[in-house]
């Protein structure tokens, strides 16, 4: 075959490569937006108001922390129809004050403080309902001038965690 029969190429110039990279890295910004909307739209980011006065503490709250577990108190959550949260203690004195926080895993709703009754069961009753959807309870009981810290997660009429035996 000769070379006058060949098909001619166009030349590659600088407008194709430009089009190339544009393309490239308009992918690439394209995913990078995409994923941090996403990311952002799921969860706030803040774990701690200050890492630096956070860091001041942490030994503190892991003092507390070997303290509380030493109580060996333990809370069951469950949830009634009617949205109330029941929660049964176990090793905790009389006449505790139970109190709790619940807030939602991504933040979507706002965060309700929760204060528990003794019903006739023997069980404490939450004085609000909770709406439905995922919920992490961070309970604080108070009895005989000590206090216990715990977390415990609700989804539905579900609860997600250890019952107490």
């Amino acid at each position: 075959m000769s070379s006058q029969n060949a098909p001619r190429r166009k030349p590659f110039t600088g407008k194709h490569m430009f089009l190339i990279l544009l393309t490239g890295f308009g992918v690439v910004f394209g995913v990078n937006f995409l994923m941090a909307g996403l990311a952002t739209s799921t969860f706030g980011g803040v774990v701690v108001e200050n890492s630096y006065v956070a860091s001041q503490h942490f030994n503190r709250w892991l003092d507390e922390a070997a303290k509380e577990k030493a109580l060996d108190w333990k809370v069951a959550v469950s949830r009634r129809e009617d949205g109330h949260i029941v929660a049964l203690l176990d090793g905790v004195p009389r006449y505790p004050d139970v109190i709790a926080e619940a807030r939602h895993p991504l933040g979507r709703k706002p965060d309700m403080a929760l204060k528990f009754e003794k019903d006739v069961t023997g069980a404490y009753v939450s004085d609000k309902a909770l709406p439905e959807g995922r919920w992490i309870l961070r309970f604080e009981i108070e009895a005989d001038g000590k206090t216990w810290r715990g977390e415990d997660q609700v989804e539905g009429l579900e609860v997600i965690g250890q019952p107490v035996p």
